[in-house]
């Protein structure tokens, strides 16, 4: 039985490390050295080979190195094979900071600060209460949740929609395509962290917007394919959105001479939101394997029929 990472080689060396201080037993092996490939039993991977049945015909469990499984070709993965995302809690804190930044960026009109800084222009703007600029928060999975609790404590009214019924203490909940609209008529702000799928896809687009509050601003850590870019540019020239913040695009690395370069309305990184900590990682795997070699249900366990 051996486990084999095909990922980010640097990253694969910590993992190595790691393995090796806490699971000695466990022969690993990094991507393309695979040992006996009848012997790979696990296998960790952001984008699996696509011959993976017929090369490693042994395999008994597929992880995801990363939150989301939207880049996976199922139909390359045998159905019996669970597939399992990554629940390291480093994913969560990483992204509660980054989107509890961002929030906070637009609230307090760092972006305008900063323009009027180069401008060498000394103004001062109303600073609105927390109270009074509402959060909207498409997707409440284990990352949804977690950036909502911290933005209530900051005292922003948050509300929540998903596809199924959510019950949330301190948010307001909405779900299904017939709640959708109530509940952006009251998202100042709105994230997306929906997981990628064929009904999520172009989620944001310019019918989405003209249910927004005029003026409002979103932020997009999900996937670069939720958005339709040439309504977010149309939806910023006509002030129907104030600004955009955006950690993914559906082409990564952005291209030279992309339109969303040169607009200061745009906030761009380069999809930093959340990075997986191998430390954290590796222990998450060891105890998923640890369960599935005792019969137990896997943490992080994939829907395949959902997608997520």
């Amino acid at each position: 039985m051996s486990f084999l990472y095909k990922a980010d080689p640097v990253r694969g060396a910590e993992w190595a490390r790691l393995f090796a201080e806490k699971a000695p037993d466990i022969p690993f092996h990094c991507w393309p050295d695979y040992g006996a490939a009848e012997q790979v039993r696990y296998l960790a991977a952001w984008l699996p080979p696509e011959d993976m049945a017929s090369r490693f015909p042994n395999v008994e469990v597929v992880f995801s190195v990363g939150a989301g499984i939207d880049q996976f070709d199922f139909s390359l993965l045998p159905p019996h094979i669970p597939v399992v995302r990554m629940i390291e809690p480093g994913i969560a804190d990483d992204m509660v900071e980054y989107v509890t930044h961002a929030v906070l960026a637009i609230h307090r009109q760092s972006h305008l600060y900063a323009r009027q800084q180069r401008e060498q222009r000394w103004q001062a703007h109303l600073v609105k209460p927390a109270a009074s600029r509402r959060i909207g928060m498409l997707g409440l999975g284990v990352l949804g949740q977690s950036v909502l609790a911290k933005l209530h404590d900051f005292g922003f009214p948050c509300v929540g929609w998903s596809r199924s019924a959510r019950t949330l203490e301190g948010i307001t909940c909405y779900a299904g395509e017939d709640e959708l609209a109530a509940f952006l008529a009251c998202s100042d702000i709105l994230i997306c962290l929906l997981p990628l799928t064929e009904s999520t896809r172009g989620i944001l687009n310019r019918k989405l917007f003209a249910a927004l509050p005029i003026g409002a601003a979103i932020i997009n850590v999900g996937r670069g394919g939720h958005l339709v870019e040439a309504d977010l540019l149309e939806a910023l020239d006509s002030g129907r959105l104030s600004s955009a913040t955006l950690d993914v695009c559906e082409t990564e690395p952005l291209p030279a001479g992309h339109p969303f370069w040169g607009r200061p309305e745009i906030v761009l990184t380069p999809h930093i939101a959340s990075m997986t900590q191998p430390a954290g990682a590796v222990e998450a795997v060891l105890d998923n394997i640890r369960r599935h070699q005792a019969g137990q249900s896997l943490i992080g366990l994939v829907d395949r029929r959902r997608g997520y």
